[in-house]
């Protein structure tokens, strides 16, 4: 497997440039939507977290000015404190790789360059090799060679979303200074999974483009200086240890249950949402995340600081409005919503017609511009085909703001073919992907982003 050295003046100039325009069109009439779309979002009262490990694996993802922060962070690291960690930065494929010795200079712990089928210890760093594909399966390291062509591989986000799925809590990313936005779609995973997420400070850092997408998902723990990220580490490992090796998590749990009821009416003061009919386990698992998060020990303590601090249900609202999306999530119920729905809604439809679309819980849009493209898809099969309008809302309006700028990172190549990506989005001079010109030109009467009507019963 080929080896290479570090390439950031590229990366840093390619993935800072244009941002493609909002799309804002008017709302729809009431009464007058098809209830086609629903969220694919949420992770349900069914849903089943990945069996913990006993120790904390930390993911580190860094790309331009990545050393520099790598060094840092391990000088600081104490080498005896149980964790495992695992370092991906962006590499040229065809050179040999030094930082397994550069970072082997700063700390005691052994560190390696990662083989396949390594099963992970404490207490060891683990350096992704050039060229390859780095994840986790049953704490074990498995490499691979990338699918993808180099300038459309997201190895941070593919690292820390295996990550989140094998060790839930004991999941923890940390992501440094870089150009672009690879990592940002793997910490939504480890966020996911009850994982907790680091990112480095703006100032601190030589580059801050990889840093601001991350931070700007709301979904970042801790901002913090590198060199006091491993004191917060620290810090979780410990509070995690009590909780865990006390019993305390299925006290906590029941704590949560009945207490819910003042902090749904903490969360209605603070936001103007109810929750009050939203999935209870959901709502348990990820208010007891963030208390861990926070190293809270209790329940009480937890709504004080709601009470103290109104920002901290901003934060919560955040937290559980995580959406579980990406483009044509569920692939077999996209394969039927074409072949049984799509061509029947067309059924007896011209040029003087119209087909209206609304997707509820659009979340940032991905289920929206999948729906979007099967109609368009198949309306340029037509002579005569009807105007489209789909109808996106969702009361997160981050996440609608994501939906409405339609820039996506460059892992949606994963589950958007590549005929897809040339027809319906442009590729910007950085490599990630973006609703562009022929998108503009397709969707922009087609696609409507907004949030949902306030009723009385919902206040």
């Amino acid at each position: 497997m080929a080896k290479r050295r570090p390439d950031t003046k590229s990366e840093e100039e390619a993935m800072t440039r244009n941002k493609p325009p909002t799309v804002e069109i008017p709302p729809p009439k009431s009464g007058d939507i098809s209830p086609l779309g629903s969220s694919l979002g949420g992770d349900g009262d069914g849903a089943e977290y990945p069996k913990p490990n006993h120790f904390l694996i930390a993911a580190l993802g860094a790309s331009a000015g990545g050393l520099e922060a790598f060094e840092n962070f391990f000088k600081h690291m104490p080498a005896d404190a149980g964790i495992a960690f695992v370092v991906v930065q962006h590499l040229a494929p065809d050179h040999p790789s030094a930082l397994a010795e550069l970072l082997g200079r700063r700390t005691r712990m052994a560190v390696t360059e990662a083989r396949d089928n390594t099963q992970i210890v404490r207490d060891r760093v683990y350096i992704i090799p050039p060229n390859a594909t780095l994840t986790i399966e049953n704490c074990t390291l498995r490499v691979m060679e990338p699918a993808q062509p180099h300038d459309r591989r997201t190895p941070i986000d593919i690292l820390f979303s295996s990550l989140a799925e094998d060790c839930g809590e004991n999941a923890v990313c940390i992501i440094l200074s870089g150009t672009g936005t690879d990592g940002t779609l793997g910490l939504r995973a480890i966020k996911e999974h009850g994982g907790m997420t680091l990112a480095q400070t703006l100032k601190s850092a030589k580059h801050d483009a990889m840093l601001r997408s991350a931070i700007a998902t709301g979904l970042v723990d801790h901002v913090l200086p590198v060199e006091e990220m491993p004191a917060k580490l620290l810090e979780y490992a410990a509070h995690l240890s009590s909780v865990n090796g006390n019993g305390k998590s299925s006290s906590i749990q029941e704590q949560i249950g009945a207490r819910l009821g003042k902090i749904y009416a903490l969360l209605r003061r603070r936001t103007g949402h109810d929750f009050g009919q939203y999935k209870r386990n959901t709502s348990i698992r990820r208010l007891e995340r963030r208390m861990k998060a926070l190293q809270i020990d209790t329940v009480d303590q937890y709504i004080q600081l709601l009470e103290r601090r109104p920002e901290e249900a901003d934060k919560l609202f955040n937290d559980l409005l995580i959406g579980v999306t990406r483009f044509f999530r569920d692939p077999e119920a996209f394969e039927t919503l074409d072949r049984e729905v799509i061509l029947k809604l067309f059924a007896g439809k011209n040029a003087g017609s119209q087909i209206r679309v609304g997707v509820v819980g659009c979340a940032s849009g991905e289920e929206a511009y999948s729906i979007a493209i099967l109609l368009c898809e198949h309306a340029s099969t037509l002579d005569n085909a009807p105007k489209l309008q789909i109808f996106g809302t969702d009361i997160d309006e981050r996440g609608l703001e994501i939906a409405r700028k339609g820039r996506y990172p460059e892992s949606i190549a994963e589950h958007v073919s590549a005929e897809r990506l040339d027809r319906y989005f442009s590729r910007q001079d950085a490599p990630s992907r973006s609703t562009g010109t022929y998108v503009r030109s397709a969707f922009s009467q087609t696609i409507v982003l907004l949030k949902p009507p306030r009723f009385r019963a919902w206040i």
